[in-house]
């Protein structure tokens, strides 16, 4: 195994990868709203999301989970995969 300071993190959908992957017009978008902290536009977040997971398979995940973690101290996750079984 490689070092693992090294290794932790650098596979990540970063800004770099973003700027890579995703149309200007959508990149422009997300970074607009994260600056003003407002809410994305649900046809950018497709487009977001899409990107994300299409980097995901070609890293070799499978699967993938939402992990929530409100305020209340309680945290939920939501797990899925990638895999269309035929």
């Amino acid at each position: 195994m490689s070092n693992l300071p090294e290794l932790f993190g650098s596979v990540v959908f970063n800004d770099t990868v973003m700027k890579q992957r995703l149309p200007k017009d959508a990149y422009k978008s997300l970074k607009k709203a994260i600056a003003e902290s407002k809410p994305l536009d649900s046809g950018v977040a497709s487009v977001v999301a899409n990107a994300m997971k299409d980097w995901a398979i070609e890293k070799g995940a499978t699967h993938f989970t939402h992990w929530f973690q409100p305020m209340t101290g309680i945290t939920a996750e939501k797990h899925d995969s990638f895999i269309s079984p035929t």
